[in-house]
């Protein structure tokens, strides 16, 4: 090649790490510290290692938890609000400036200030909005059916604006989703009152019996059928939507989850659309993890996300 030749401008990906370390809408303490378990476990460096550029803007502030009781059936109102105004603001600047914001929780109350920013920007930008919500949970609570008030049962009611006034929105519109935005994979812990609002919303939900009859391929080409080149894909993954065998470091684990191998193909069909614009990592509790082995799946699973395979596809 002589001095005179170009050489093809290579664009690379900025994935921005935001930290989010509370706790303000779990049921139980040690959520906060998930974004620094992350991080131990080398989050940033696997994903560097795969060609990406990495800018870690740290943790967020916010308030601390002062473990009330629910006023009104919401706990925490005040600094949930607080919390998920500082997320909002993090990913609005991250989406702003062409990253991929990838919020590391912290419980999934987050999720509220994270998918509001998305849903701002995808309208702004004239693009199709389809969120992931992997999850244990379906997290469609209200303050009138939740049994503890704890907000983080409550965050896809708030982004389908049905939360608190305080809390919906955000996004410019009264609901920042629409109930056929959101697709539900790995549910299998569902509270009565939910169930009733997820079949009166008409929710798309891929719970474990039917991944268990048709399998995660199946099920995955089902959730991503209308993702197309004008969608923004967003990913909500909560680590209870692991099986605890797999995943022991949550406050709300349920038996009988995906296993790690469905969770591995889960990711990499998600990676092959070629669509992730957003990420939340949410619910890692190390206070009650095994030598941080939570957090290192959970490292392997976001390298998948982001395109890791055995072979290149």
């Amino acid at each position: 090649m002589n001095s005179s030749s170009t050489a093809a401008t290579v664009t690379v990906t900025t994935l921005e790490l935001i930290g989010a370390p509370t706790d303000i809408g779990a049921s139980v303490r040690g959520a906060g510290m998930g974004p620094d378990a992350l991080r131990v476990a080398g989050v940033a460096e696997a994903l560097a290692g795969q060609g990406f550029a990495v800018l870690d803007r740290g943790n967020l502030a916010g308030p601390a938890t002062p473990w009330a009781p629910p006023a009104n059936g919401l706990r925490h109102l005040a600094e949930v609000i607080a919390w998920n105004q500082s997320v909002f603001a993090a990913v609005d600047t991250a989406l702003g400036a062409g990253h991929v914001p990838v919020m590391l929780g912290g419980d999934h109350c987050l999720a509220i200030g994270s998918i509001s920013a998305v849903a701002w920007h995808a309208r702004q930008r004239g693009k199709k909005l389809r969120v992931l919500w992997l999850d244990a949970h379906a997290d469609v609570n209200t303050e009138t059916t939740s049994p503890s008030g704890n907000l983080h049962g409550m965050p896809v009611s708030c982004l389908l604006g049905h939360g608190p006034a305080d809390l919906t929105g955000w996004s410019g519109e009264p609901a920042a989703l629409a109930p056929d935005a959101i697709r539900f994979i790995g549910i299998r812990s569902v509270d009565d009152d939910e169930k009733k609002a997820i079949r009166t919303l008409g929710l798309h939900v891929f719970d474990m019996r039917h991944i268990d009859e048709h399998g995660m391929r199946t099920t995955m080409t089902e959730a991503l059928q209308d993702v197309d080149e004008d969608t923004h894909l967003h990913v909500s993954f909560d680590l209870d939507c692991l099986d605890p065998a797999d995943a022991p470091g949550v406050g709300t684990g349920v038996r009988g989850g995906p296993t790690y191998r469905e969770m591995q193909l889960c990711m990499e069909m998600i990676a092959d659309t070629g669509r992730l614009g957003s990420v939340d990592v949410v619910e890692l509790n190390p206070a009650l993890d095994v030598r941080n082995q939570t957090a290192e799946v959970a490292v392997e699973l976001i390298e998948s996300l982001f395109g890791k395979s055995t072979l290149v596809r």
